[in-house]
C-alpha cells in the first residue's frame, strides 16, 4: 500500500433527526417518487462514490432501506435524540482515519446538486485551513466542506450545535460557492410540497 497518496474528501449525508416538526419520518417524504434520504444519498454517491457516510438514527431501519443501496459507510446514531451535532460528530469520528476533508450535507436541503457538491470540492485548495461553505439568501451554510484540521471539533460536538461556529473561527479562511437552491429546506409538510414544486420547474 502506498501511504503517500493523498486521503480523499468524503461526503456526510446527516439523516438521523426525529423531524418533529414534520409530524413524520421526514426522510422517507418523497419529491418526485424518491425519499428525501434517497435523493441525498444517491447526490452524495454520485460527487464522491465509495467516500460517503449516511448517518441515520430516528426510524433508522426504514430510513436506511429507502436511502437505496449504500455505496459508503452507514453509520447508525444511538444519541440521535441529543441533537445534529452527536450525528456529525460520530460521522468524522467514523471516517477521520481515512479522509483528508469531509462535505457536510443535510438530507433536508433538497435541491442540492451533485455538481454543487463537486464545485465545493473544486473550490478548495487542499488547505487544512481552509472551509469551504455554501452561500445562499445572504448567509453562509451546509453543505460546507470542512478540512481535516477541523475534524477534532468536529468529533467533540454534543447537543444540536453543528459546526457553524468554525465558519467564524480566525484560524480558518472562508471560502464560499453561490447556490441559491440550498435555501430551500424541508421541515414542515408545505416546505415539502414547495420543494416539490421547484423540483418540477
Amino acid at each position: 500500500m502506498n501511504n503517500s497518496l493523498p486521503k480523499p474528501v468524503f461526503a456526510i449525508v446527516l439523516a438521523a433527526g426525529s423531524a418533529s416538526r414534520f409530524g413524520s419520518t421526514k426522510q422517507l417524504a418523497e419529491i418526485d417518487g424518491m425519499p428525501l434520504v434517497q435523493r441525498a444519498s444517491a447526490m452524495a454517491a454520485e460527487a464522491c462514490g465509495v467516500n460517503t457516510a449516511l448517518v441515520v438514527g430516528h426510524d433508522w431501519q426504514a430510513v436506511t432501506t429507502a436511502g437505496g443501496p449504500i455505496q459508503g459507510f452507514l453509520v447508525v446514531n444511538e444519541n440521535h435524540a441529543d441533537g445534529l451535532g452527536t450525528s456529525l460528530a460520530q460521522a468524522v469520528r467514523s471516517v477521520r482515519h481515512v479522509a483528508h476533508a469531509v462535505v457536510v450535507l443535510l438530507a433536508d436541503q433538497a435541491m442540492i446538486t451533485a455538481q454543487h457538491v463537486q464545485a465545493l470540492r473544486d473550490a478548495w485548495s487542499g488547505a487544512s485551513n481552509e472551509i469551504v461553505a455554501t452561500a445562499y439568501s445572504g448567509t453562509t451554510g451546509a453543505p460546507v466542506l470542512f478540512p481535516g484540521a477541523c475534524f477534532d471539533e468536529l468529533a467533540a460536538l454534543q447537543g444540536d450545535a453543528g459546526g457553524r461556529h468554525l465558519l467564524k473561527d480566525n484560524r480558518f479562511v472562508v471560502k464560499t460557492v453561490l447556490f441559491e437552491p440550498a435555501a430551500v429546506d424541508v421541515d414542515t409538510p408545505a416546505d415539502l410540497r414547495r420543494a416539490s414544486r421547484s423540483a418540477r420547474s
